[in-house]
């Protein structure tokens, strides 16, 4: 993960914490290169007096007055080409939980997958990366695509690590919702995207069920898999040979 954010004070927005993201993966030493130019993103979270209404939708008074993360980027930095699709993410904590909303641009909003536990990013999906003490081991990770279907899961280390994926894991208490601005696996029309809203318990939770102090920081990042489709047939099919894109708030090279 690779991105920063430290959680403030203790009354409404003056209450911050911030975000800083780092992730790694694979296996060559030339990514170790790629990341070492990399600077993390920054977000100071703050706490608000009620929490929002878990339904994928900003418009009630608890997101007013939270501000945006920055746009997504390609997942390799600078010198790469920008995201096609504007994705940018909002948050939020208050003694129950932390809150994650996110804002994803998309003309054609399609879902394929309704198992949990499944590969999530085999379909457009949104991921959320947290790891508290920020030393890229013991972290845990969330994928949801527009079905709102959910894959939560836990590291002990990265996979460049050996780590394996623990899919047992399930997040204690999670809330999560998904609206679409359109309508979803219909090619007929054309789309303004889908919203994600996220609550994540303290209560079982790293860091013994409690908020974290003010002026704590956290590594976060978050992932955003877009995959190019034709209309085929009356329905969305994946492009014939291309992969997926991977757009970040903040990128780890």
């Amino acid at each position: 993960m690779h991105g920063t954010a430290r959680l403030l004070g203790r009354a409404g927005l003056a209450a911050t914490w911030v975000l800083h993201l780092s992730v790694a993966w694979g296996n060559a030493s030339g990514d170790w290169e790629a990341m070492r130019g990399m600077r993390p993103c920054g977000y100071c979270c703050g706490r608000i007096a009620q929490p929002p209404r878990i339904d994928g939708r900003f418009d009630d008074q608890a997101w007013r007055d939270v501000p945006w993360t920055e746009a997504f980027q390609d997942i390799r930095g600078p010198g790469h080409p920008a995201p096609r699709l504007s994705t940018r993410v909002k948050m939020a904590w208050d003694d129950d939980a932390l809150y994650v909303a996110a804002e994803l641009e998309e003309p054609h909003v399609w879902a394929t997958i309704r198992d949990h536990d499944a590969v999530i990013f085999r379909d457009d999906d949104f991921e959320v990366f947290l790891d508290p003490d920020g030393d890229n081991h013991d972290y845990r990770e969330l994928e949801i695509n527009a079905l709102g279907t959910t894959w939560d899961l836990a590291l002990d280390r990265p996979y460049k690590d050996g780590g394996r994926a623990d899919n047992g894991w399930e997040c204690p208490g999670l809330e999560t919702a998904v609206h679409v601005s359109g309508t979803l696996n219909d090619p007929s029309d054309t789309d303004q995207g889908w919203s994600v809203e996220i609550k994540i318990p303290w209560h079982g939770w790293m860091g013994g069920g409690r908020p974290p102090a003010a002026g704590s920081h956290w590594r976060v990042d978050f992932s955003r898999v877009d995959w190019p489709v034709d209309v085929v047939e009356g329905g969305y099919r994946k492009r014939s040979g291309q992969v997926e894109d991977n757009w970040v708030w903040s990128p780890p090279g």
